[in-house]
């Protein structure tokens, strides 16, 4: 009688254990039990810096992070040095983009264990993100003999080297990433822009190449072909963009201005007007298409056009240039002059070419006007 009796007390204090619930509680992933039952160990024993810890953790696990991050702070002002401690918060704080707090708990834990993989990675990742280039490098390599096949290392290797400016270097990694990991094929596109922001556009334009389905690449592609003089290329790919996405006004009033820069000026109103359809208000397109107007000598549309831009409270001297050249070939010489004129008032030197021409015809037309 009396070893069942104690057997039953010895099971009463088992379950009153609040730490031993929380342990079964987060072995079985209910992490708001484990958080409870941590939360009485604490009140128990506000030192236990275990109990503090395993609630930090539950806490993190149930996404509480403002929580975690003091209960971990706890831990560390209880038993400073705890590696788990140190790595979690660390974690947690650069989830929450603070490397520079995350930077010395993640350098304690790496200088605890110089070459586990965890404690290295993260703080690469920490030092990548407070712009610490040349020690981020120093620690994805760590981690990359710890973990050859990581493509997350390769690609954090590859963004360290790129803000260094060694884009070669850059693109091993990242195409290394790549064949490990088909989750950071597009990765590369970052190089891309740094390439593209460097002046190499041949070089950024190869590697958008690469990726003719998606839409960003291609477009990016296709304004670079334009601004290295090849609209020809470039006409192909905005027809499948805008095959895709026939309502992007600012897609047709790329393809528009290629299509007049490849002088096929009925074509390129066309692409104009479908702008100006898709946004009223689209002060470029509406530009764009009174200058193509002027070319097909369409002068009721082009001075529509510019009507238009004048609502919208948008007319610039350029705008008044080309009213006033659309007036002279109209042949109405008084409104021309004036245009002109108004012109050159706005222009005040930014058009060097186009105020000598305005002049030279303000001159012709005062005469003209003197004779009649």
């Amino acid at each position: 009688m009396l070893s069942a009796v104690l057997i039953l007390v010895c099971a009463l204090l088992q379950s009153a254990d609040p730490s031993a619930e929380g342990l079964k509680a987060l072995d079985a992933k209910d992490y708001e039990t484990a958080a409870r039952s941590f939360a009485l160990a604490v009140e128990a024993d506000p030192k236990d810096f275990a109990a503090h810890f395993h609630l930090a953790l539950a806490n993190s696990l149930l996404g509480k992070t403002a929580e975690a991050i003091a209960g971990y702070k706890t831990v560390l002002a209880l038993k400073p040095g705890l590696y788990e401690a140190e790595l979690n918060l660390g974690r947690l704080l650069l989830d929450r983009k603070q490397p520079g707090e995350a930077i010395p708990l993640l350098s304690a834990a790496a200088a605890g264990k110089p070459l586990e993989f965890r404690p290295n990675f993260y703080l690469a990742e920490a030092l990548l993100a407070a712009g610490d280039l040349p020690k981020a490098e120093e620690h994805y390599l760590i981690c990359a003999g710890a973990e050859p096949g990581s493509a997350a290392v390769q690609a954090g290797l590859a963004r360290a080297r790129a803000r260094q400016g060694r884009l070669e270097d850059a693109e091993v990694a990242f195409r290394k990433a790549a064949a490990l990991d088909g989750v950071y094929k597009e990765a590369i596109l970052e190089l891309a822009a740094l390439y593209e922001d460097k002046g190499d556009l041949d070089k950024a334009i190869e590697i958008y190449a690469e990726f003719p389905e998606h839409a960003a690449a291609a477009e990016h592609r296709a304004i670079l072909l334009i601004r290295t003089g090849k609209p020809a290329e470039a006409a192909p790919l905005l027809e499948r963009l805008l095959a895709g996405e026939p309502g992007n006004a600012a897609l047709r009033l790329t393809y528009g201005r290629v299509l007049r820069d490849l002088k096929k000026y009925p074509a390129a109103a066309a692409e104009f007007v479908k702008a100006v359809q898709a946004k009223p208000d689209f002060v470029e397109a509406w530009g764009e298409l009174a200058a193509v107007f002027i070319l097909l000598e369409d002068h009721p549309d082009a001075l529509a056009a510019l009507d238009r831009l004048k609502a919208l409270g948008a007319e610039q001297p350029g705008h008044l240039y080309l009213r006033a050249i659309m007036l002279d070939k109209a042949k109405q010489p008084k409104l021309a002059l004036e245009s002109y004129e108004r012109f050159l008032a706005a222009s005040q030197g930014k058009s060097p070419e186009e105020e000598f021409q305005a002049r030279q015809r303000a001159r012709i037309l005062k005469k003209e006007l003197e004779r009649r």
